[in-house]
């Protein structure tokens, strides 16, 4: 008798496709859980045995086998496949994975090859264009921008309408992702729809950012990434300002004037500003000098470079170890950022147990100056040569109304640094193979330190009246924060019968976070740059807090599939989520606990009919709908249902201290946000998934809003929190992927040339406010006559002020007697902040290395304030008070009331009068009373990406050690058009916070900007 064993040994190889090899792609030994995963080069290496079969799988490509001989390198090179929707799997919710066809609402992936593309150190912008339905504005721009996350419009007044951020299973923030290097991301998946982010709870009410990030080659080969990355960047556009007439006011040059009121200008030489150190002037032409306070700007830098090493299988263990760094000089001398980020995952199969452990510490350091000093600039002439002013300090400063933004720039500086822990602990233990037990455990913690200071000056000259006196001040601030997040899951995998399959998650969360805040100043230093709190004069100004919140939950999500009996062949699905949340905050409240439910259906025609399942013009066909109510609680503050009070005014008073009561209060009574969303899909692929087309149409009805009621003064209360209102959303998405060339295409060329072109509608209506009130407002500006409010039956946020009055013909209104037209004396409807629809388009080209790429969008039918026109008004720096001279003129489009009620077309009454002087006055006062002048057209077309890279071949690195080497340039934003009517004054994304109340760019902003540059990525 003769016997033979088979014995284990490894097999390597490489994956690919007709563009080259393929990272990530799955190998898995038939009838096992014996797998690997191709690096990013498409190697991998496996532990089988001779007469095994290795399955290849890979997103978009046909399966692959392969049996196990006696050689051990088996390359596979795989061929395109059309949609399936079985053997695309996604991460869901709270970690979990399913299969296209099991999804009941939309989601979207972003892989990271798109987030890298244009070498973005701010992953946040760098989702910008790509994800319909997403909507990502940068707010202020600066050395670490801020943004605004928003997923399918609003859905609340007061609370938070901001995506939640979700980084390997864990609660995060925009703030931290932002700061992530986006070469430690493996894959980022938006969940648009409500019923995708329905187990979150709460936090996931606006859809959720779900990021995975790299967890090592899990090939067995140790691998050595290095990538490095140079932008340069500059002033994009700035503010179109008039270039007849030159500094002075009243039409005379005045050498020390803010004002761009003076005379004509005339080429000859003239003094400007006001005297230097040694009693001369700095002469200049009195010529206009183009975007003159570009000047100020110098050409800014972004440098990245980081390295990663990578190796080991899951089976023997494996780990990803990464260090980043990104150096910015910002394109204000001395503002910068200094950022280092290090990252370590590891993980190990220990028979039935599975551990990975992932580790991340952030470190950075912003230094800025106040980027407030570019109001200060917009109050220049345009005859002025601003960069001879660099060293002139206050005292030689081309005006003596405005403070020398270069003095500004050294002069009032911030330090702020920060250091970011997060760790997490995934445990999994498969129990049998039908039930497995997961746990996560994470620990996050963040601390800051704030210093501030402003040096003094005192103006002994105040030359014309202006004051220069700059009051020095220190100050200086401290902040913690610790989160704990934990959850535990038990997972089911069963087949209630041949047909149907039934997957569950039970499982329950927790969170904990605590955060506190110190901080003390003061003014009047009496050692000038000493800059320490024992400096100042007088008593400090001091506060802190200390804030602690905790939610517990206890959630389920369960899975119907009805197919044929085969692996992936359900064609029906349904999904029932519930979850069930206490939180500290509602203590005291008539209720504490919520319950939020959820249901989906999806239906996979072409998995169903035996006529569509091998039809070669329909490859492809899933309809979806959900249903799903949740809760919000992001308005109601910690304490807030808490007797609160507060110090008394007018003291400290001596030696005595004095509290009263709050006058904002919240309703006992208060219960959370409710949310019910519906929402109907479909998916399509056609022509050998040559083209694909996704549809999606939802609405969001929001009950028992919450938001500040104003209260009878009798009653000692100002305003309280309740719930008073609703409000309704709705939308649909369209997005259609066609790809005309294939890399088999014209005999096997090997282009590839991929589309996406997306179509986004939301629409935010407030149905009610309160019974007694029908408009509140999110912020007003009493004395500028503008403001952002929730106005019933309109859409929100809408942009209200100080208009023209017009006649039943829409005429403006003059008066006859002065000329001016006549404005109104209430808030009248001047725009809304959000666009009626955004169209996406992404492009790339591939072809033997080479890859071109392009990002770009369009946004319209929305209207922003523009605070920098406003402030150019009065000056006379305005483009339009010096387009036709300084003479009055017949207002275009107006008449004058000739009778009571009866109006006639204006033809002969001067608006302006007759003289400069007058025509000054117009601008000064009538015109920049109407804020109706400065509400502009928010619509922009925005190159946001373009992006050229090419990937040696692995025949030119054979003996060089190298196992990839790509070369990359980029700019991003390198290309934007604005409306007319726009001249330059505000990016319209610009706004004065990231929070609801959009619409209104305020001037204390840098103007936008654009970079250029080259990148290297090198693998060993």
């Amino acid at each position: 008798m003769q016997f033979s064993f088979a014995q284990e040994k490894t097999v390597t190889g490489v994956v690919s496709d007709a563009l080259g090899p393929l990272g990530g792609a799955n190998v898995v030994v038939e009838g096992t859980t014996n797998g690997t995963t191709t690096d990013f080069d498409g190697n991998y290496s496996i532990k089988t045995k001779q007469g095994d079969v290795l399955v290849f799988t890979y997103t978009g490509m046909k399966k692959a086998t392969a049996a196990v001989g006696a050689t051990n390198k088996i390359n596979i090179v795989m061929q395109e496949d059309i949609l399936t929707g079985s053997e695309v799997v996604v991460v869901g919710a709270l970690g979990i994975k399913k299969r296209i066809d099991q999804q009941t609402s939309t989601t979207q992936l972003v892989k990271a090859e798109e987030l890298t593309q244009a070498a973005n150190p701010n992953v946040v912008q760098s989702l910008a264009g790509k994800v319909s339905g997403l909507q990502i504005n940068t707010t202020n721009n600066g050395v670490n921008a801020t943004t605004r996350i928003v997923l399918r419009g609003n859905r609340s007044i007061s609370s938070n309408n901001q995506a939640l951020v979700v980084i390997d299973n864990v609660i995060s923030s925009a703030g931290i992702l932002q700061s992530l290097s986006p070469e430690l991301i493996e894959s980022t998946n938006v969940l648009k729809g409500a019923q995708g982010a329905a187990l979150y709870g709460s936090a996931g009410v606006n859809g959720v950012i779900i990021v995975t990030t790299k967890s090592g080659s899990k090939s067995g080969k140790l691998k050595v990434t290095l990538n490095s990355a140079i932008d340069f960047e500059q002033v994009s556009f700035l503010p179109q300002r008039q270039m007849r007439y030159g500094q002075g006011w009243n039409g005379t040059h005045i050498s020390y004037e803010n004002g761009g009121w003076g005379a004509e200008m005339d080429g000859v030489v003239r003094p400007v500003g006001l005297a230097q150190a040694d009693g001369s002037y700095i002469m200049a032409p009195y010529s206009a000098i183009e975007d003159n306070i570009k000047e100020f700007f110098e050409t800014g830098t972004v440098m990245q470079n980081g390295v990663s090493v990578s190796g080991g299988t899951v089976k023997d263990g494996y780990f990803s170890l990464s260090a980043n760094r990104q150096a910015t000089e910002f394109v204000v001398k001395n503002d910068g950022l200094n950022r280092s980020s290090f990252g370590f995952r590891a993980g190990k199969q220990f028979g039935k147990w599975k551990l990975d452990g992932n580790v991340n510490y952030i470190s950075q350091k912003a230094e800025t100056t106040s980027s407030s000093l570019f109001t200060d600039l917009l109050q220049t002439a345009t005859n002025i040569p601003v960069e001879r002013f660099e060293n002139s300090g206050q005292a030689g400063h081309w005006t003596s109304y405005y403070n020398n933004p270069y003095w500004l720039r050294d002069n009032v500086r911030n330090v702020n640094r920060s250091d970011y822990f997060n760790g997490i602990a995934t445990l999994n233990y498969e129990f049998n193979k039908h039930i497995n037990f997961n746990y996560v455990s994470n620990i996050q913690t963040t601390s800051t330190n704030g210093v501030s200071y402003t040096n003094g000056y005192v103006d002994n000259d105040q030359v014309g009246g202006g004051n220069l006196t700059v009051v020095s001040s220190f100050d200086t601030s401290n902040s913690t924060s610790r989160s704990f997040y934990h959850d535990f899951m038990v997972n089911f995998d069963y087949k209630l019968s041949n047909k149907v399959t039934f997957k569950a998650n039970i499982g329950n969360n927790l969170r904990d976070n605590m955060s506190t805040f110190t901080s003390v100043g003061g003014d009047n230093l009496t050692v000038p740059g000493f800059y320490n709190i024992s400096n100042i004069t007088g008593d400090p100004r001091r506060s802190n807090s200390y804030v602690r919140t905790r939610s517990f939950s206890f959630f389920g999500n369960f899975d119907f599939g009805l197919g044929n009996g085969e692996e992936g062949s359900e064609y029906l699905n349904l999904n029932i989520t519930a979850r069930n949340d206490w939180y500290s905050v509602f203590q005291g409240a008539q209720t504490n606990n919520f319950f939020y439910p959820s249901v989906g259906l999806s239906f996979v025609p072409t998995k169903a009919f035996d006529g569509l399942k091998n039809n070669s013009n329909i490859n492809y066909m899933k309809l979806y709908g959900n249903v799903t109510r949740v809760g919000n609680v992001g308005s109601v503050d910690a304490y807030s249902l808490n007797n609160v009070y507060v110090s008394a005014s007018g003291y400290p008073f001596g030696s005595l201290n004095s509290f009263s009561p709050d006058g904002s209060v919240t309703n006992p009574g208060i219960t959370p946000e409710f949310v019910t969303t519906t929402e109907f899909g479909a998916n399509f692929a056609f022509l050998q998934n040559r083209i694909t087309l996704d549809a999606a149409i939802f609405q969001s009805k929001t009950t028992d809003l919450i938001t500040n009621q104003s209260t009878s003064a009798g009653s000692g209360i100002s305003t309280q929190l309740v719930n008073i209102g609703q409000m309704t959303t709705s939308g649909y998405e369209v997005e259609l992927g066609f790809t005309p060339v294939r890399p088999s295409d014209f005999g096997g060329l090997g282009i590839k040339w991929e589309n996406r072109l997306a179509y986004s509608h939301s629409k935010s209506v407030v149905d009610k406010v309160s019974d007694s009130q029908t408009e509140i407002a999110l912020q007003n500006f009493t004395g500028t006559g503008v403001g952002i409010f929730a106005t019933e039956g309109e859409e929100f946020p809408l942009i209200k002020g100080i208009a023209y009055q017009r006649d039943d013909e829409g005429r403006v209104v003059i008066d006859p007697s002065t000329g001016n037209p006549v404005r109104t004396t209430d808030y009248k409807i001047l725009g809304k902040a959000t666009p009626d629809y955004i169209i996406n388009y992404n492009t790339a080209v591939e072809f033997k290395g080479l890859r071109l790429a392009a990002v770009m969008d369009y946004r319209t039918g929305h209207q922003f304030w523009s605070g920098t026109k406003d402030w150019l008004s009065w000056s006379g720096h305005l483009y339009e008070s010096a387009e036709n001279g300084r003479n009055g003129f017949i207002f275009p489009n107006s008449s004058i009331e000739t009778s009571p009620g009866v109006y006639t077309e204006n033809t002969s009454v001067v608006t302006g009068g007759n003289t400069y002087t007058s025509y000054l006055n117009y601008f000064s006062n009538e015109y920049r009373a109407v804020v109706e002048n400065f509400v502009l057209d928010a619509t922009a077309f925005k190159v946001r990406e373009l992006s050229l890279s090419y990937s040696l071949p692995s025949k030119v690195l054979d003996n060089s050690g190298l196992s990839s080497l790509r070369f990359g340039v980029n700019a991003r934003n390198p290309f934007i058009v604005l409306p007319k009517e726009n001249r330059g004054y505000n990016d319209p994304e610009q706004s004065r916070t990231s929070g609801n109340d959009q619409g209104l760019a305020v001037t204390g902003q840098y103007p936008a900007t654009r970079t250029f540059g080259f990148s290297l990525n090198a693998s060993f």
